[in-house]
Formats: C-alpha cells, sequence, structure tokens
C-alpha cells in the first residue's frame, strides 16, 4: 500500500468505485467511522467538535459526529457554510445527524477535549481566507487534541503546500491510500501520524488509475535489492570507481567510497589524482586506490568493463577538469553517478550535461542535486512559473535530462524519466552534516555496481540513509553512517526474506500436483 494518489486520483479511485456498485454515502459512512474510531482509541476525552465544511470532506465530519454520539461522547458540530446548500452524499450525512448545527464561529470549539478538523480535506487549491481562516486559527490556538479528516485544511493534496494557512494537527486519519501532499514539506510537518483507513476502495481500482507516486520503502524496490547468495563472490558483486579530488578535499571521495563497499559492491577503488594518492592509500583499507589524472586516464581507466558504476563530484572541484571527467564518465559503459561539483561545473552549460547522458552508453546515469545545485543546473525549470510543487520539478529534471534524478531534502524525491517517482519521509534531521550526502552518492554507486536498476538502487539508498542516519540518533556525522547500516541491512534482509517465504508460499500453495 505504498502507491501514493494525486487529487484528482484520489477522485477518480472515489469514482470507479462508485461506478462499479458502491454508494457514495457508504464510502462516506465508513470514512466517517474510521474517524469515530481514531477519536475512541486516542481516549483524549469526551467532549468533541466537529468543525464541518460545505463538500464531502464536512459529510465524513457528519457521520464521525453520529457515531461518536451514538456511543455517549458529548458532540458538537460547527458548520462553515449553509446548511441548506450542502449537495450529494454530504446532504444525506448531515440529514442523518440529529443533533444541532451552529454556524462556525472562531470560539464556538472552546470547551472541548477533541477537534475534528472537516473543514476542506486534501482537494483545496486556493488560499484559505474569511471565515474558514479565522476557524484554521482558532484551532491551531486551542491547544488540544486536533484531528484531521483525510489532511489538515490548508494543505494541497498533491503538492503539500500551505494555501496560506493550514491547521496544525494532532493525528490524521485518510483513506485508502495516502496522497503525495501526506509525505511532500510542508505538508508532512502538519500531519502529525497518520492513519490510513480502509473504507471499501477496492485496490482493483489501482489498475485503472496507474499511479506513478510512491512512498520509498522496501515494498518499492526490495524484489530488486542484492541481497547476498551462498554461491556469490567479490567479483559477482560488482566493482564500483569513485573519483576522487585534489588533496585537500579527499574525505569527500573516502566517505562515498567506504558507503559504495558497504552498500555492498564487491570491489571499490578510489581513482586519484597523483597528488592526493599517498593521503587516499593510507586513510583506506578495504578501499583500493588507483593512480588516475584527468580525463583521459579515467576513459583508459573505466575502459575495463568490470568497473561498471562510477560516482563523481564529492570534493571534486568545479571547473573544466571534473567537466572533462563527467563527459568521459559518461562515455564509458559504467552506470554514473553525479553530485555535487560534477553538477555544479556544468551550471553554465546544462545542454553538454545532458548530450553527454543522451549518448551515454553505459546502464544508468544519476544525479544528486540538492536544492541549490538543482537551481544551478536546472534553472530553466525553477523559472517555469508552471512547475512550481518539488515533485513536479524532480519529475521535469529527470525528463529533461534523461536520467534518475535525486532531488535531495528531508522530503527526497527521486524521479525516473518516465514520470515514475518516490518520496521518501525518513530522514531524520540529523542528516544535515557535512558529508552526508557524499555517502548518498556512494551507497547508490554501490548499489548500481551489483547491478540495481538506476531508479531503484537510489530509492533503495536514499531509504537505507535516512534508516542509518536514525540507527544512530542524534549526535550523527557523515562517518557514521556506514557503521550504522549493518544494523540497518540486518532488519531489512530479515524482512525480505520473509516476503520471499511469503511469495514462494502462495506460489507453492498455486502449484498444480504432478
Amino acid at each position: 500500500m505504498n502507491e501514493l494518489l494525486t487529487t484528482a486520483e484520489m477522485g477518480e479511485a472515489d469514482r470507479l468505485t462508485i461506478a462499479g456498485g458502491i454508494a457514495g454515502i457508504e464510502l462516506m459512512e465508513n470514512a466517517g467511522r474510521a474517524v469515530a474510531d481514531a477519536v475512541v482509541a486516542g481516549g483524549t476525552g469526551n467532549r468533541v467538535v466537529v468543525v464541518a465544511g460545505p463538500g464531502n470532506n464536512g459529510g465524513d465530519g457528519f457521520v464521525a459526529a453520529r457515531l461518536l454520539a451514538e456511543c455517549g461522547y458529548d458532540v458538537r458540530v460547527v458548520l462553515v457554510g449553509d446548511r441548506s446548500r450542502l449537495k450529494g452524499d454530504s446532504r444525506l450525512a448531515a440529514e442523518r445527524w440529529t443533533g444541532p448545527v451552529a454556524p462556525a464561529v472562531p470560539n464556538g470549539i472552546a470547551g472541548c477535549d477533541v477537534v475534528i478538523d472537516a473543514l476542506f480535506g486534501a482537494g483545496l487549491d486556493r488560499d484559505v481566507e474569511g471565515l474558514p481562516r479565522a476557524m484554521i486559527e482558532a484551532i491551531n490556538a486551542c491547544g488540544i487534541t486536533v484531528m484531521a479528516v483525510d489532511l489538515p485544511s490548508g494543505i494541497n493534496g498533491t503538492t503539500g503546500a500551505v494555501m496560506g494557512l493550514a491547521v496544525q494537527a494532532t493525528l490524521t486519519v485518510t483513506f485508502f491510500r495516502r496522497k503525495t501532499g501526506h509525505l511532500l514539506l510542508p505538508g508532512r510537518a502538519y500531519c502529525g501520524p497518520i492513519t490510513l483507513a480502509d473504507i471499501g476502495i477496492p485496490a482493483s481500482v489501482l489498475e485503472r488509475i496507474k499511479p506513478t507516486a510512491f512512498a520509498n520503502d522496501p515494498a518499492l524496490w526490495g524484489g530488486l535489492f542484492p541481497v547476498p547468495r551462498p554461491e556469490g563472490h567479490k567479483y559477482s558483486r560488482g566493482h564500483a570507481v569513485v573519483v576522487s579530488g585534489g588533496i585537500s578535499t579527499t574525505g569527500a571521495a573516502r566517505l562515498a567510497a567506504r558507503a559504495a563497499l558497504r552498500a555492498g559492491a564487491g570491489l571499490v577503488t578510489i581513482a586519484s589524482p597523483r597528488e592526493a594518492l599517498a593521503v587516499n592509500a593510507a586513510s583506506s583499507l578495504a578501499v583500493m586506490v588507483r593512480p588516475v589524472d584527468g580525463a583521459a586516464e579515467l576513459t583508459e581507466f573505466l575502459a575495463d568493463k568490470r568497473r561498471n558504476a562510477v560516482a563523481l563530484g564529492p570534493g571534486g572541484g568545479v571547473g573544466a577538469a571534473t567537466k572533462a571527467q563527467v563527459e568521459a564518465a559518461l562515455a564509458s559503459n559504467a552506470a554514473v553517478v553525479l553530485d555535487a561539483d560534477a553538477l555544479t561545473s556544468f551550471a553554465d552549460q546544462p545542454e553538454a550535461l545532458m548530450k553527454g547522458i543522451a549518448n551515454h552508453a553505459g546502464r544508468d546515469a544519476v544525479l544528486t542535486p540538492h536544492q541549490g545545485e538543482f537551481s544551478r543546473l536546472f534553472s530553466a525549470i525553477e523559472s517555469n512559473t508552471n512547475v512550481q510543487a518539488k515533485l513536479e520539478k524532480g519529475r521535469a529534471a529527470a525528463r529533461l535530462s534523461n536520467a534518475v534524478v535525486v532531488f535531495k531534502g528531508a522530503d527526497t524525491i527521486v524521479a525516473a524519466p518516465s514520470g515514475r517517482a518516490s518520496i521518501a519521509d525518513n530522514a531524520p534531521p540529523y542528516l544535515a552534516t557535512a558529508g552526508s550526502g557524499d555517502v548518498l552518492s556512494g551507497l547508490i554507486a554501490g548499489l548500481l555496481a551489483q547491478g540495481m536498476p538506476g531508479f531503484e538502487a537510489a530509492s533503495a539508498a536514499v531509504w537505507l540513509h535516512g534508516e542509518a542516519a536514525t540507527e544512530f540518533g542524534p549526535g550523527l556525522i557523515a562517518e557514521d553512517l556506514t557503521e550504522a547500516l549493518p544494523a540497518v541491512y540486518r532488519r531489512l534482509f530479515a524482512v525480505l526474506a520473509r516476503q520471499a517465504s511469503t511469495h514462494f508460499g502462495a506460489a507453492s500453495r498455486a502449484a498444480p500436483k504432478l
């Protein structure tokens, strides 16, 4: 259930379900019941105020109010809008509520234990103004439990943007599948813990909708993750190369190289300028170090097809020399990861990078920009007023570059040229430390070296990166990430083994007897 839907896709899921014979009011009843159940499970008090809006979100609120009242809760409903103008299922849900409905006023939520935010939900596409804004301000000032129905009011369900002002929810109950706005920032920060409720929409509607955004977790890429096999050996697990910068910036390459090795690559080599050879060699054990100066020598080094993945950029320096090395890497058969200086070196000539990627003979190219690097390399996308949301920017960059783009941040997007995208929500704030991006580049290179496809390798590396940071906790520095990975791998491999066992068992049960 890691599919993420836009508001339009969720509307289509509703439509297909209703067309299939399930009444809209039945879906609304199930949604309201899920909200009521969450209030009961929360146990935060008996006095509940439902702030209802004029649409289906408000209808869900009316259902929750009725069910909670039937359970003995002291429930009040305040409505933003005219009750006589309610339509369709929302009108029917309001008619089933036999208690009073008061006009919404900011002080109307006083004296309660729980506020149910059923004002707007996920479909909001304009800034909140007037009475709705005043009600959101009152909800945020109340200091009690706030339960959002579907999405905190004021958050755009597709982009995660705050539409002027938004409810700061204690928790959120959403339906069928999460929306992209639940994971994208700033929306995610307003949701609190999210409960996903089954309201009767069949999973089969996804075959028609064909969602292209996914939560970044092992369900997305686990089937392609390179789990070591008994018959495997170091030469079967790929050979990753990390290109080092000069003597004063070798640390970035060493961080990336160690991460590639920890990610499972059988062999990892730092391609080092001769001036930095002694420093790189003295600081590396299992990672090999070889003298490689400039683009011509890198071309020769990568001619050995066993060196099947290469990462460039960390500590590489900005300028013509790095640009030439990137072009040499893209002319090889190796999968290529470009980060940091490898991206900024093309800021004044991005079309040259795009041309190199288009002609790349290797399996994959992965770009890993943070916001600053993205703005420099993809200035045309940043200046396009029709592309505002981070997810759409990442997708546009992937299409333009014909590469997998890892648009880094607390809500890292991994986008493929096809439009497929993952959104991460497991990155703790400790990752905001020098060198953590170098480690991520190395993880991606290590997974690519083992044959994992680019989109899945990048998504898996982003997830591992976040899990390792959480595993280590406060005080994290970049060097700690690779040391925290073994514990993460143990848990991941256990999950993948259970999944494989379940699939094998299901296949065995379905197989005919011989």
